[in-house]
């Protein structure tokens, strides 16, 4: 049996061909996503990109489209922005609960291919619609498409439970996972979104821009991100950011240094969203797993330890093929809950 998987995000969406071992026969990837949605008001763009993404994949794997016996589907394609919006499912909830509701779509009005398409839920944290006010706003949080790596986590790596996973990308989102395998919620930050303005939109960018052949990939200086983490804790982030500046016109630095001070200045705010986890009802006793790039792993993974001394060993996943490969064994794995495949 072959079946596509598709992931659409805000700017890219990636489709994968794979036969029920989760063995990747083909991938494409196309600058197509819900941002398209948004310009143009209406998802025309992002049906068109889906189905020649699809097509490429197909044309790479040397199939044709009744060779694929169904697509799975997860991630903003789900949104109001998406191809069909589904509501999110209410945590805290299983993988078997993610499968029990698993939509079917076959309409070539919302996916211009002749498919059975199975669209993945997103989850929300659980609040009272009826009496939730602006005051209860830090209760808000949701994920799509991040459920459908925990389920590939879950089901296809020796995670010790409870254990809160850490995934890093445009957003930094925190989920809690209980001693049941149970999707408790998520806490979610813009740091990847900040981070990319300050390089590109404030004179910050200039004082941490590279300006010679060193490769920054695997500089780490545990001390600097300790100045740092101190500072963010005494005079608070905004005030923290401007400290590249000095130090780039009042200091002998160099700019892979102040590069990690604004990479270790993000990093540590992040670890304020922590302070949220016993008001939510998450653990606080974890293992942590973080999912992302390595440098970034490595710095999360050494605040963390620093800040939780919870005396468990952080995991890390960075590899890229690994990481794309969590989001199909997910979705294959909750598939198969679903009587699928």
């Amino acid at each position: 049996m072959n079946i596509a998987t598709i992931d659409c995000g805000t700017t890219n969406s990636r489709v994968y061909i794979v036969n029920k071992q989760a063995e990747i026969l083909s991938k494409a990837t196309k600058k197509v996503g819900v941002k398209d949605t948004a310009i143009a008001g209406n998802n025309q763009v992002l049906k068109d990109g889906i189905k020649a993404t699809f097509e490429q994949a197909l044309a790479q794997a040397g199939l044709e489209t009744g060779d694929v016996a169904l697509a799975l589907s997860s991630g903003m394609i789900t949104s109001e922005i998406g191809l069909l919006e589904i509501p999110h499912l209410w945590a805290p909830l299983s993988l078997d609960d993610l499968a029990d509701h698993i939509k079917k779509v076959h309409d070539l009005s919302v996916f211009p291919v002749d498919l059975p398409m199975y669209f993945i839920r997103g989850i929300k944290n659980r609040y009272n619609p009826d009496s939730a006010r602006i005051r209860d706003v830090a209760q808000l949080d949701f994920m799509r498409g991040e459920e459908v790596q925990v389920a590939g986590l879950l089901s296809s790596h020796e995670i010790k439970l409870p254990t809160t996973v850490v995934i890093l990308s445009s957003h930094t989102k925190f989920i809690s996972i209980d001693d049941k395998g149970r999707v408790l919620g998520s806490v979610t930050t813009i740091s990847g979104q900040i981070y990319e303005a300050i390089i590109n939109q404030t004179f910050i960018g200039k004082s941490i821009r590279e300006t010679g052949g060193f490769d920054d990939s695997s500089f780490f200086e545990e001390d600097l991100i300790d100045i740092v983490d101190e500072l963010i804790e005494k005079t608070g982030f905004l005030r923290s950011l401007m400290m590249p500046r000095f130090l780039d016109t009042l200091l002998e630095t160099e700019w892979y240094q102040r590069k990690l001070f604004v990479e270790a200045a993000i990093a540590a705010e992040d670890m304020s969203a922590l302070n949220q986890f016993s008001s939510l009802g998450f653990p606080n006793e974890t293992s942590f797993v973080i999912i992302g790039d390595q440098k970034r792993c490595r710095l999360y993974d050494y605040l963390l330890s620093r800040k939780t001394n919870n005396g468990v060993v952080n995991r890390c996943l960075s590899d890229t093929a690994q990481i794309d490969l969590l989001s199909i064994q997910g979705a294959l794995h909750i598939a198969e809950k679903a009587g699928l495949i």
